[in-house]
């Protein structure tokens, strides 16, 4: 029966719902029922013009070949700026703006200063994207076989949002590492130059949890950041073919299209950021000191202090999240992957509706 009780669960997402619900109605047959179809999203044969089947396993590896690519260059590209906001983050009062930060630190190290955490930012961030958009492209294809053909189009961004939020909860896992490294040595002068002296540096003084203390915040922030970056950049897409791309995009070349998946990003990114910073500062705070739990950090930031950097951060994020959507967008152009065009009402529905013969 319409609407199944995990529809009805995903109606507490409040970014968004269908405005109409279905209802079974038993209707005489003379003969007996068809049984249901379901959805098979990993199609078998090969379509015209691509590499390999959209849900198979070539498609899945090249997604996170794409991650990789998207996460690792573009996070490693920002460092500079990173520091900076990290530096905005646990020492406000001596960095005190984001112009202040990038001057003191030039005085203080010299340019080479700015690149300081680029090596575990690089390998860090190329694993957190090759699971982040690799489970991604899984768990929305098996989410939506699970919920069927209907339901995966009428909830869609509730299947966006499960999706993204499962694939950040293993990315996250393997981001912690190396983002722990890296904060210390962007925040604690004297402490190690270099990945090669943090973390053995790191693992002498507290062990594996060293690496791992900043597993939860990371989730705090990371999981509602990539739920906003994935649900808000398509149903942008959509919007954006919708309501102000001129022509199908069916009929749009390959340039043309990546310039609505920048576009999209950007807009995606600058949500991400919003959503996410309170939990970054904690995180950056909480891997500069030793001992301290996130709750504590929280309490003694503020409601005012967790806001620190934002402007830095929706900067960078902004940035970030274009790029990673147009580099990621464009790997799959290059490997002649399946690229579905935005959903559409399936003629299924339709019917129910009333809205077709």
């Amino acid at each position: 029966m319409y609407p199944t009780t995990l529809t009805q669960l995903s109606r507490a997402n409040p970014f968004s719902a269908p405005l109409f619900s279905l209802q079974q109605v038993e209707e005489p047959s003379r003969t007996p029922a068809a049984p249901p179809q379901t959805r098979r999203l990993a199609a078998a044969a090969v379509a015209e013009g691509d590499s390999c089947a959209f849900g198979s396993n070539k498609y899945y590896a090249l997604c996170g070949l794409g991650g990789i690519l998207s996460c690792g260059t573009t996070h490693t590209a920002v460092v500079p700026l990173d520091l900076v906001k990290c530096r905005l983050q646990v020492s406000p009062d001596k960095y005190k703006n984001i112009f202040k930060g990038f001057s003191v630190t030039i005085k203080e190290d010299g340019m080479r200063g700015l690149a300081r955490g680029w090596a575990p930012t690089f390998i860090g961030y190329s694993m957190q994207g090759l699971c982040k958009f690799g489970f991604y492209e899984v768990f929305k294809n098996v989410y939506g076989e699970f919920l069927g053909e209907e339901n995966s189009y009428m909830w869609r961004t509730s299947l966006y949002l499960a999706a993204s939020a499962s694939a950040e909860f293993f990315a996250d896992i393997a981001l912690a590492p190396m983002e722990a490294a890296k904060v210390r040595i962007q925040t604690q002068p004297g402490y190690a130059n270099t990945l090669r002296q943090a973390v053995p540096k790191m693992y002498a003084e507290e062990g594996i949890w060293a690496f791992y203390k900043g597993v939860v915040p990371l989730w705090m922030r990371q999981i509602p950041y990539t739920m906003m970056k994935f649900a808000c950049f398509e149903r942008t897409v959509e919007a954006l073919y919708k309501y102000v791309v001129p022509k199908p995009r069916s009929e749009c070349s390959k340039p043309e299209q990546l310039v609505v998946t920048f576009v999209a990003g950007y807009i995606a990114g600058v949500f991400c950021a919003i959503v996410s910073h309170p939990a970054d500062s904690v995180v950056s705070v909480l891997n500069k000191e030793k001992g301290s739990t996130a709750l504590q950090v929280l309490q003694r930031l503020g409601p005012k202090g967790v806001w620190k950097g934002l402007v830095a951060r929706i900067i960078m994020i902004g940035t970030l999240t274009a790029l990673q959507w147009f580099i990621y967008d464009s790997v799959k152009v290059y490997f002649r992957l399946p690229r579905p065009p935005p959903p559409e009402m399936p003629e299924s529905l339709k019917k129910k509706l009333g809205l077709i013969e």
